[in-house]
C-alpha cells in the first residue's frame, strides 16, 4: 500500500515537475485549524454582548469555589465593566478578522501558493516583536514555545523562498 502510494506520488512528480512540500501543508492545516479556534472564540464574545459578564462571572467562581471577594475575582470584574456592547462588537470583529486571515493564510499555503507563502513572512515577522515584548513583560515557557515555533516557520518560509528564487535563477 505505502509502496503505491510512493510510485503515485513518483508519477505525479514526474508528470508535474512539482513534489508536495509536507511542511507547507502541515503549516497551512494548523493555520486554517487555528482559524476555527478564532471563529469559535468569535463567536463566544457575540454570544456575550447582550449578557450581564459581571452575573456570569460571579456565578462561575462560586461554582468553582473561588471566594467571590478574592483580588483575583474583583480584579475580573473591574475588567469585565468596561467592557460595552461597542467595545465586544469590536473585539469580535477583530477575532473573525484574524479567523479570516488564518483561513486565507493556511488555505494558501496548503496549496503551496507563494502569494501564501510571503503573506504568513509578513504577518508572522511583524507579530514577533510584540511576542518579544510580551515574553519580557511576563515569561511563560508557553508564550516562549509559541514564539520559538512562530520563528521555526518563519525561517522555514524564507528558506523555501530562498530555495525558490535559486531555481528561478538557474533556469533563466
Amino acid at each position: 500500500m505505502a509502496n503505491q502510494q510512493t510510485q503515485r506520488s513518483e508519477m505525479q512528480h514526474r508528470r508535474t515537475g512539482h513534489r508536495h512540500d509536507r511542511w507547507l501543508i502541515t503549516i497551512g492545516t494548523f493555520k486554517i485549524l487555528e482559524g476555527v479556534l478564532f471563529v469559535l472564540l468569535g463567536l463566544g464574545v457575540v454570544r456575550l454582548l447582550h449578557r450581564d459578564i459581571g452575573d456570569m462571572l460571579l456565578r462561575t467562581a462560586l461554582a468553582l469555589r473561588i471566594d467571590p471577594e478574592s483580588h483575583f475575582v474583583n480584579l475580573l470584574l473591574d475588567k469585565v465593566q468596561l467592557l460595552t456592547p461597542h467595545k465586544m462588537r469590536l473585539i469580535s470583529a477583530g477575532i473573525f478578522l484574524k479567523a479570516g486571515l488564518d483561513f486565507v493564510e493556511g488555505i494558501g499555503l496548503a496549496l503551496e501558493k507563494t502569494w501564501a507563502e510571503w503573506l504568513t513572512i509578513g504577518l508572522t515577522a511583524s507579530f514577533l516583536p510584540w511576542e518579544i515584548f510580551e515574553i519580557i513583560r511576563h515569561f511563560t515557557w508557553v508564550k516562549v514555545g509559541i514564539t520559538l515555533l512562530n520563528v521555526l516557520v518563519l525561517v522555514y518560509l524564507l528558506w523555501v523562498q530562498q530555495l525558490r528564487l535559486r531555481a528561478h535563477h538557474r533556469a533563466h
